[in-house]
């Protein structure tokens, strides 16, 4: 069955599927093993300690496949300088950026006058519009279902795809809560041309440095299983629910700041729980499609779930007409 699109185009891959950035999780055998099911793979460059890391990393993506691959860089407030590691995506000729996290400008810039596909992730109709105007070829927009860093309001997928497809000329990725083909589907419905999924990658055989603490948390959580965070310094994120993030929200409440925070939120926190499996004494990413998620499956297996349900709704739909 044809799933072509814009997005499919644009990345030169067979299905329209992204597999989002996953701090200190996504790795060359995650991103080779999503762009050889057919999607688009990525690996985490902020997450690595030195250029040398990220350059072995991209060439370890390449020698696992030969298929389009993408680089993410998470830009994020407090983050340190993102410049020495684009220049390695740049000068290794990797075929596909995205910019998470904050402003795409310095990145982009970068990328400029090269072939590399560039996405950016945006959370408002504001910002979708302005990626465009940097030059980004398209918008992956994260409502505010999804795991990890969101926006500021609490705006959902399913009213923040249709508003930003409808501001933008460029292809618009579907990203917060989808987990499956029913998922697909229904972005695809509101004028989507693509998808990008974090949480549900986590639940692969190939995310192999997410520990199975934290991969079973993800399987046994329901929907109000996650929260969000960091709300007090302007950097909302949904992660699971656990003793850490209710350390969190009661210091939020406090109103320290993000230098009482700061220890709490780190990514050796985050390690803590997601590599080391130490739960209560760290936090781990996660989005409301968590509830959805019921197995830990293989990429190939993953995506043959997902386009089987793709398949039987799309043959519902057209028994219709």
């Amino acid at each position: 069955m044809d799933w072509n699109t814009r997005v499919t185009e644009l990345l030169d891959i067979e299905y329209p599927i992204i597999q989002g950035g996953l701090a200190h999780l996504a790795y060359a055998d995650l991103a080779a093993a999503v762009s050889n099911a057919g999607g688009l793979g990525q690996i985490t460059a902020m997450s690595l300690p030195d250029p040398d890391s990220l350059k072995r990393e991209i060439r370890r993506v390449k020698e696992l496949t030969s298929k389009p691959f993408g680089v993410n860089f998470a830009i994020g407030q407090h983050d340190r300088p993102f410049e020495h590691m684009a220049k390695v995506a740049v000068d290794e000729e990797v075929p596909v950026i995205s910019v998470t996290g904050g402003n795409p400008k310095g990145v982009l810039d970068m990328v400029e006058g090269h072939s590399i596909k560039k996405l950016v992730l945006v959370a408002a109709r504001r910002q979708a519009k302005k990626a465009e105007e940097l030059g980004a070829d398209a918008v992956m927009v994260v409502g505010q279902e999804g795991g990890g860093h969101l926006g500021r309001s609490d705006t959902g997928t399913l009213v923040l795809t249709p508003q930003v497809v409808d501001e933008v000329s460029i292809p618009v990725i579907a990203s917060g809560g989808i987990v499956d083909g029913r998922g697909m589907m229904a972005a695809l419905a509101l004028g989507a041309e693509g998808i990008e999924m974090g949480t549900r990658f986590i639940a692969t055989k190939e995310c192999k440095d997410a520990h199975k603490t934290y991969q079973n948390a993800i399987l046994s959580a329901d929907e109000t299983d996650t929260v969000v965070i960091k709300r007090s310094i302007g950097a909302p994120a949904r992660a699971l629910k656990n003793g850490w993030t209710d350390r969190i929200l009661a210091l939020e409440e406090k109103e320290v700041g993000y230098e009482g925070l700061k220890d709490y939120i780190s990514g050796h926190s985050n390690k803590k729980y997601i590599i080391e499996g130490r739960e209560q004494e760290g936090f781990g990413w996660a989005g409301q499609g968590a509830a959805r998620i019921h197995d830990v499956l293989t990429v190939k297996d993953l995506f043959g779930a997902i386009f089987r349900e793709a398949a039987e709704i799309r043959k519902k739909w057209n028994a219709k007409e």
